[in-house]
């Protein structure tokens, strides 16, 4: 990569929902408390986004515009807006195209990238591949889920885990060539799908009274081979980075996990030899919001970030994805975006 640009976090946004649905909200609605939600996930409450006007497009418009007032430049400049996300407005146009028109960057190009938990890193090594080869000069990628409106609030192991939220980055050309993303690694199975997806509203199940009855436009986890595969999958892949890379524990700066279970947060920890001291946690304030947690977690942890700093990103989602991007930090503290 040396003969290309460096393609570098210039701004970090985050958007949450004002209502908040806590455990204890869940306890009158399915069969759970409290201790057991939060000694299995480590996660105490989460956001929904519950104005039925709004949708996924709404939160990631937020956020495109709070990233263009960090850096203090019109959306009108956005050059592509890539939207990370398994909960379209609608299948057709993409979330992008309106989430564009909502913020005023209408003379960005825009595309939905679909990789459930892991669409955030897809869509962000995507991105960067535009800035790297100069054909863009600013790329905005944002991870941004409705994840209530494909939860069965009468299943109580799949509604415990997830909440609403968008969270996003802005990318351009690094003028240091010595920050942004250093290297990704990406990967996929199929096979997975058995054990964690959304079977209805695609053209293998199209919708009708017979999917709707069938609760086949929820999403569907198999909990135990998914948790198996993430803990083994996000442990070794962020690793595997590492290796590759010759970096060390002391070397990384902060692991940024994908907020799906806390235990697969500390599995794959220890599996890099981190120490929780290094790892960004908020999962107890918002669950798992699918594409928007690294973000999110970014945007959280902006004031005490420095330039240099050695990221390391990973994640683990249905179908299966996983996957892993080390970069280094290149916003100044002093610039984070309340």
């Amino acid at each position: 990569m040396s003969s290309l640009q460096s393609a570098a976090i210039t701004a970090v946004q985050g958007w949450l929902p004002p209502d908040k649905l806590t455990n204890a909200d869940l306890e009158k609605l399915v069969d759970t408390n409290d201790e057991w939600i939060r000694s299995r996930t480590g996660i105490s409450e989460r956001r929904i986004l519950k104005d039925p006007t709004k949708a996924t497009s709404d939160m990631a418009a937020e956020v495109i515009k709070g990233l263009c007032a960090q850096r203090d430049i019109s959306p009108e400049s956005i050059d592509l807006v890539i939207v990370a996300t398994v909960t379209p407005d609608m299948f057709f146009p993409s979330t992008a195209q309106l989430a564009c028109v909502k913020s005023g960057a209408t003379n960005a190009w825009g595309f939905d990238l679909s990789a459930a938990c892991s669409g955030f890193l897809f869509a962000l090594r995507t991105g960067g591949q535009f800035i790297s080869s100069g054909t863009h000069k600013r790329v905005v990628v944002v991870g941004s889920d409705k994840m209530s409106s494909i939860v069965d609030y009468t299943d109580r192991t799949t509604c415990v885990l997830f909440g609403d939220a968008a969270a996003g980055v802005l990318l351009e050309a690094d003028a240091t060539g010595e920050n942004g993303i250093r290297d990704a690694i990406l990967r996929s199975d199929g096979r997975g799908a058995e054990y964690l997806r959304m079977p209805g509203g695609g053209s293998l199940n199209p919708p009708s009274h017979e999917t709707v009855d069938a609760k086949m436009h929820y999403l569907e986890q198999d909990g135990k081979p998914v948790f198996k595969a993430a803990v083994t999958s996000m442990a070794d892949v962020s690793y595997e980075i590492m290796e590759r890379n010759g970096l060390t524990a002391d070397d990384v700066s902060w692991l940024v996990p994908h907020q799906a279970n806390l235990r697969i947060i500390d599995a794959t920890a220890n599996r890099m030899g981190v120490g929780r001291d290094k790892v960004m946690i908020n999962i107890e304030k918002y669950g798992n919001t699918t594409a928007a947690t690294i973000p999110l977690c970014l945007w959280e942890w902006a004031d005490r970030l420095t330039p240099g700093e050695n990221l390391i990103l990973s994640s683990f989602g249905g179908g299966f994805t996983w996957g892993s991007i080390w970069l280094k930090w290149a916003i100044p503290q002093q610039t984070k975006a309340e």
